[in-house]
């Protein structure tokens, strides 16, 4: 089959998190037509996470490609990036204040970037409610895309933005995420200055981070005053659930936090007795190092689907960037495949290099040791 012209052809982006979005938005101001397909029965169907920080030299950029960077720094709380390291008593070892007119990385909640992307859509843009199943057809097309549902869709071009757990990545690749070693647990705290005003305090207007070794705190500014702190643990990934307290049973693990958390200072155990609602489990995944794949004319991945590593701050960033190169690619290319091969050679060399930068360094989290606090990980 010739490769259609990126400007005729029938393009999906599977998952409508910021990368596939991002990708998405930079496509339709070039004139390209394209469909995301998401699993979420709308917008707001779930909670979209914490905070995350955007960078100059990376997320950034795609949103200047994008048109909306200006409408990102509306939103986005450059107060934010300020971090402090704490010991496991409590006590202050490290501050970094940003100054007044730092906009490297500021801060913005994955739901209001969500929504801005969103916004920027045509109208009908995302298909909601429709979790793929695989990815079907020949490799040099037409691709078939088949839903958990029952419905297929024909298309030329299959864009796998659709995270750890990627349908997508089967397509090309047979890496399967092996489980890091280490593992989050969200805990949420809402109405901060009223309701847990030492908790506030603690953390700041942007970040906290606390660890001694074998157990760690990272506590996160949102806005709307809401603080989400994760509890980082060396665990087994089953420890919630099959290997220890049921998922619900919201008492059953403060227990055993407070037992793991014992010596830590009274001001961090309040991150585990006083949160709002239950906590969420976060087991860590990373794909193989390198991640590489077969070469199609009819497939592609970026971010998490490509290259899931280690939350170091990276992640969310590198989606969008991957999302503005591909969206470039295709503008100026005279076929996808063409397009394909330009993107390929420019993202896959950038994500094994930070991938194996990044490789077994989610006990980084754990560490007490004093670090550079403006490269410390932030969880996302």
């Amino acid at each position: 089959m010739t490769s259609p012209t990126p400007a005729h052809a029938r393009i999906s982006v599977i998952g409508a998190g910021p990368g596939g979005l991002t990708c998405a938005r930079i496509l339709q101001r070039h004139g390209i037509p394209v469909t995301v397909y998401d699993r979420d029965t709308g917008p707001h169907a779930r909670d979209q996470g914490g905070t995350l920080d955007l960078h100059a030299d990376n997320g950034q950029i795609a949103l200047r490609e994008a048109g909306l960077l200006d409408a990102f720094f509306r939103l986005a709380r450059p107060e934010g990036q300020e971090m402090r390291r704490l010991d496991a008593s409590g006590a202050l070892t490290g501050h970094l204040v940003p100054e007044p007119d730092e906009l490297f990385k500021p801060e913005i909640d994955r739901g209001q970037l969500r929504d801005l992307l969103l916004d920027s859509l045509r109208p009908g843009t995302v298909r909601w409610g429709r979790a793929l199943e695989g990815v079907g057809g020949p490799d040099d097309g037409p691709r078939l895309l088949h839903f958990t549902d029952g419905a297929t869709v024909e298309t030329d071009l299959v864009i796998g933005a659709d995270g750890a757990s990627s349908r997508v990545r089967p397509a090309v690749s047979p890496a399967v995420p092996q489980y890091a070693g280490v593992s989050f647990l969200e805990a949420w705290f809402s109405d901060v200055r009223v309701r847990h005003p030492e908790i506030a305090e603690l953390v700041g207007r942007g970040s906290a981070h606390a660890a001694d070794g074998e157990r760690a705190m990272f506590a996160q500014r949102n806005s709307g005053d809401h603080i989400r702190t994760y509890l980082v643990q060396r665990v087994p990934a089953d420890w919630i659930g099959a290997g220890g307290p049921a998922a619900d049973d919201t008492e059953g693990i403060r227990a055993l936090l407070l037992e793991r958390y014992a010596h830590w200072g009274p001001r961090l155990r309040r991150m585990i007795t006083d949160n709002d609602g239950p906590y969420v489990h976060h087991p860590i995944f990373a794909l193989p190092v390198p991640h590489t794949w077969r070469p199609s004319p009819t497939v592609t991945l970026l971010g998490d689907a490509a290259h899931l590593m280690p939350p170091l701050g990276v992640g969310v960033n590198l989606a969008m960037l991957d999302a503005g190169d591909l969206a470039l690619a295709l503008a100026h290319a005279a076929d996808l495949d063409g397009a394909l091969r330009a993107y390929e050679k420019t993202m896959l060399p950038r994500s094994v290099e930070t991938a194996r930068a990044l490789e077994g360094r989610a006990e980084d989290l754990l560490s007490a040791e004093e670090h550079d606090l403006d490269h410390d990980g932030s969880g996302r």
